[in-house]
């Protein structure tokens, strides 16, 4: 039974594995940034092997695209051990997860992604596998009742988070290893453009590896989509080597601009300056406004904007700052710079 739940609900290879597994590094040496990160992991990783035990369980946390399930995979590859890929949302039944976790071979690394939209009932049968490397079932009902405790071989259990403040403290605490994935500077991404670069056999100047790079949200995710985006362009145009007028056709098209907001970014600030002169405006309402999902805005598209200082939240909704208005060439009014003004005193 345990065979037949596995192959549903676990694999080794997901379909994002086969997109993007041509680009993705295998090694520690060959994964650019996140430089403390990795050398922390690399201590605990020889650590472990010095001591002949599995590395502790490792949270992975930070906003999407980073680089989680690559570091996942790479550790699975430094310890030499096999990695099982899961996510939260595919165990729906403790059933699911004891079969996943019964089937786990000596050290193995097991990957949840998504691990705060476990089912709450799933994450406790995690408890004692984490803690004790076991499974603790309750059989029959009444008086008769029995508990029966399964003993499972010692795992690696790597979680990731894009919202690690959802995660239960229970399930937190019991992560020997929490990493924080900051997102990439300029200069890192265009490293991963580079060698991106070779590893599809396409030659790109300096200059337009910065430009890709540049409009690409500090997230290594993107900056690979965007430099198949921008090869394709350049091929059609019968170039060798990507130029920089390549890259800021490639983009502009794309409608891409120069600091990487594309057209919802575009449409979501347009949307709160002209229709609800500059905020603050519900999420829901702002949403409905540009037909665009409140978990999508909220979860792809806000991190960004706030980070660019372009919009901020406060108790009644979100909110342009002068920021936003000066990227898109436009002039804040009155009734903003009185919002604006509320806010910065309150702040």
């Amino acid at each position: 039974m345990f065979d037949e739940e596995e192959s549903l609900i676990v694999s080794t290879k997901t379909e994002y594995d086969e997109v993007e597994n041509v680009l993705r590094p295998k090694s520690m040496e060959g994964y650019v940034g996140q430089e403390k990160v990795k050398t922390n992991l690399s201590v605990f990783m020889q650590a472990a092997k010095l001591r002949g035990e599995p590395l502790d369980h490792v949270l992975l946390y930070g906003p999407p695209g980073l680089g989680k399930t690559t570091l996942a995979h790479i550790i699975a590859a430094e310890m030499g051990v096999q990695i099982k890929v899961t996510s939260g949302p595919s165990i729906e039944k403790s059933g699911d997860l004891a079969a996943i976790l019964t089937n786990l071979n000596e050290g193995d690394v097991l990957f949840i992604d998504e691990i705060h939209r476990l089912n709450h009932n799933v994450e406790e049968i995690l408890y004692p596998a984490m803690e004790d490397f076991s499974l603790d079932f309750i059989l029959g009902k009444g008086p008769s009742a029995r508990s029966v405790q399964i003993p499972l071989k010692r795992f690696t259990l790597v979680g990731a988070t894009t919202r690690a403040g959802m995660l239960s403290s229970p399930l937190r605490d019991r992560f020997g290893v929490i990493c924080r994935l900051e997102t990439y500077s300029v200069d890192e991404l265009a490293e991963i453009v580079r060698r991106s670069a070779i590893t599809l056999g396409t030659e790109i100047d300096e200059t337009a590896s910065k430009e890709v790079a540049r409009r690409s949200r500090g997230t290594p995710r993107i900056v690979n989509r965007l430099l198949k985006r921008v090869r394709d362009f350049s091929a059609v145009m019968s170039h060798d080597s990507i130029t920089l007028e390549d890259a800021k056709h490639a983009l502009d098209r794309l409608e891409i601009d120069d600091l990487g907001l594309d057209n919802i970014d575009v449409r979501l600030l347009n949307s709160m300056i002209d229709k609800f002169g500059g905020g603050p405006v519900g999420l829901e309402t702002l949403a409905a406004t540009i037909n665009e999902d409140a978990n999508t805005i909220e979860d792809v598209y806000e991190p960004y904007l706030l980070q660019l200082g372009f919009i901020s939240k406060t108790p009644r909704g979100r909110m342009a700052m002068p920021k936003a208005y000066e990227h898109l060439g436009k002039t804040v009014s009155p009734k903003a710079k009185k919002q604006i003004s509320l806010f910065d005193e309150q702040n």
